[in-house]
């Protein structure tokens, strides 16, 4: 699996908790993030090389792309070109959202370059559901996660002021359309109040990459203990380090990529 840098982290927690048996690499490319301001154009060649770098330098089954704005620059033809199946968050993340209303009134926050794709719009209007969307993009969150602030005024004042939008269109189920903003929920439920449900892809995104795997036949025997590699493109001794305090211990042993 693959993100920009740290927020894939939280879909990997959900995936080692429910597929403890599989073995994992996880690919932070912290020396491009952040991936939210870049042109689409830009994101997709980094998820392509991510991508086949997972294949060709680590044999992987299965690729998870655990980043929202790399989802949104399109991941057809990446799934043409590879033998591996690719599961995103963008799908399993609105389906959750529109499970969770119970008004109809709900929002989705994220990158600039997620929101500005139309990706949750069309994936939202494949569930099907009768609901009103109001979305809301959040620039400078994930730099607060990368540098470790998930918490303070700095950051509490930058959520009133980009969380506005959703809050006035009243819902009351607000998915977290980037893998980092579950590091800030506890800021992000403060401003929008205790009758707003938080929703993360990071869960459903687990449960479908099981579904998929299992389908396929491609799932461990239960029993087995399954190895977990950490990669960063950027500082590795900056992303051990928050890695560790995001994560957990297993960070500590993180490589530099391309190795």
């Amino acid at each position: 699996m693959f993100d920009s840098g740290f927020g894939g982290l939280t879909v990997a927690r959900a995936l080692i908790d429910l597929l403890p048996a599989e073995d994992l690499v996880y690919i932070g490319d912290t020396g491009r993030y952040p991936y939210g301001s870049k042109p689409l154009d830009d994101v997709h060649g980094y998820a392509r090389e991510l991508s086949q770098s997972l294949v060709d330098d680590f044999d992987v089954k299965a690729i998870v792309v655990a980043c929202n704005t790399a989802t949104a620059s399109g991941l057809d033809d990446i799934r043409a070109e590879l033998p591996v199946p690719i599961i995103d968050v963008i799908e399993p993340g609105a389906r959750s959202l529109v499970r969770t209303t119970r008004t109809g009134r709900v929002g989705v926050i994220g990158t600039v370059g997620t929101m500005s794709s139309g990706a949750y719009v069309d994936a939202i209007a494949r569930t099907g559901a009768p609901v009103h969307l109001a979305l809301a993009a959040c620039p400078g969150f994930v730099e607060f996660v990368e540098r470790g602030q998930t918490t303070g005024d700095e950051v509490t004042v930058l959520a009133e002021r980009l969380l506005a939008p959703v809050v006035d269109a009243d819902v009351d189920a607000l998915l977290l359309g980037c893998t980092h903003y579950p590091f800030l929920a506890r800021t992000i439920g403060d401003v929008m109040g205790p009758g707003v449900t938080l929703v993360s892809s990071a869960d459903e995104t687990a449960f479908a990459a099981a579904a998929r795997l299992g389908d396929l036949g491609l799932l461990r025997p239960p029993g087995s203990v399954g190895q977990h590699r950490f990669l960063s493109s950027g500082d590795v001794d900056s992303f051990r380090e928050l890695g560790e305090r995001l994560l957990g211990s297993e960070v500590g042993a993180a490589q530099r990529w391309p190795l």
